[in-house]
């Protein structure tokens, strides 16, 4: 395949947004609960249909895996 065949990186990032906003619409019409992650309070939480949030858990780590790996050797 030549470059030229590619979608730019742009493109692909709209289309994965949208596929995510699509599938929350369906199982929030379905009535599944989502799992959001609040970035800024780092806490994960379950989102009901009717909006409701129920903590799930915190985040466990602060650093990437690749900092992990550096530490260990």
């Amino acid at each position: 395949m030549q470059r030229a065949e590619y979608i730019s990186d742009e493109n692909v990032i709209k289309r994965a947004n949208a596929a995510v906003k699509i599938e929350l619409e369906k199982n929030k019409a379905l009535g599944v609960p989502a799992v959001v992650y609040d970035r800024e309070s780092q806490i994960i939480y379950r989102e009901n249909e009717d909006g409701t949030r129920v903590e799930v858990g915190k985040r466990m780590r602060r650093e990437r895996y690749s900092e992990r790996v550096a530490q260990k050797t």
